[in-house]
């Protein structure tokens, strides 16, 4: 394989962002995999892993069977579930059951630290490898969101990223978080920017700016690191 050719590694490609960053991101030279619950569609271009991370230890397994001890360029952990009735009028955490609260977990976090922890040794074979965590603007300080557990979750995951920066800084392996807000992510990648902006009144972040943002980050050097990008919608108050 060519040297300037990459190997992704990108989680829950079956929809939205992570169906467009598939579509995006990689040349078509590159070899993907993908993994989600259900099957993507419109990717032909990826090998598709199937995995339940609601059941970290099994997803790992399945992940990593398939992997083995191929080389990983880039892995992206796109994941992140929240309460039923988050973001509504209708959230109440009083009334959030035990059962939501620890799938929510094992989803968005347990099951991103046991998965990045059995693929250390496949990034460590790259000569740049990239690890790009995608956080939520619900995991920064003084936000003004209610979902407790979502919230939670992601503040979590920065302080994956931060430990884990001390943990692979020796073998110059960057690891980012991409905290994001309110995606326009109803509409594929393909939809013109333009049109997107004037259907959600400027008030959605369209996909094709968190593109740029994830190939900003993968095109830097090993001998920068890239922390964190906060990229909220420009008329969203609640950061």
């Amino acid at each position: 394989m060519n040297k300037l050719n990459k190997t992704f590694l990108i989680y829950g490609v079956s929809k939205g962002l992570g169906k467009a960053i598939v579509q995006a991101v990689p040349r078509l030279t590159d070899t993907i995999y993908g993994v989600s619950r259900t099957p993507p569609q419109e990717t032909p271009n990826i090998n598709w892993i199937r995995a339940d991370l609601s059941k970290p230890e099994q997803a790992v397994n399945d992940v990593k069977t398939v992997i083995g001890q191929q080389r990983i360029d880039v892995l992206i952990y796109n994941v992140g579930i929240w309460e039923q009735l988050a973001f509504s009028e209708n959230y109440n955490f009083e009334k959030v059951s035990a059962t939501e609260i620890n799938q929510i977990i094992h989803i968005n976090i347990t099951t991103c630290i046991q998965s990045i922890q059995s693929l250390i040794g496949n990034l460590k074979l790259s000569n740049n490898a990239k690890i790009i965590l995608i956080g939520s603007t619900w995991g920064v300080d003084n936000h003004n969101g209610k979902e407790l557990v979502f919230s939670a979750t992601k503040f979590a995951l920065r302080g994956i990223a931060q430990s884990l920066r001390e943990i692979l800084r020796e073998h110059l392996i960057g690891v980012s978080v991409l905290n994001l807000g309110y995606l326009a992510s109803e509409y594929g990648i393909d939809k013109p920017t333009q049109d997107v902006l004037e259907q959600t009144k400027y008030s959605l972040i369209p996909l094709a700016d968190v593109i740029q943002a994830i190939h900003f980050i993968i095109s830097t050097s090993k001998a920068s690191c890239v922390k964190e990008i906060l990229m909220p919608a420009m008329l969203d108050q609640n950061v």
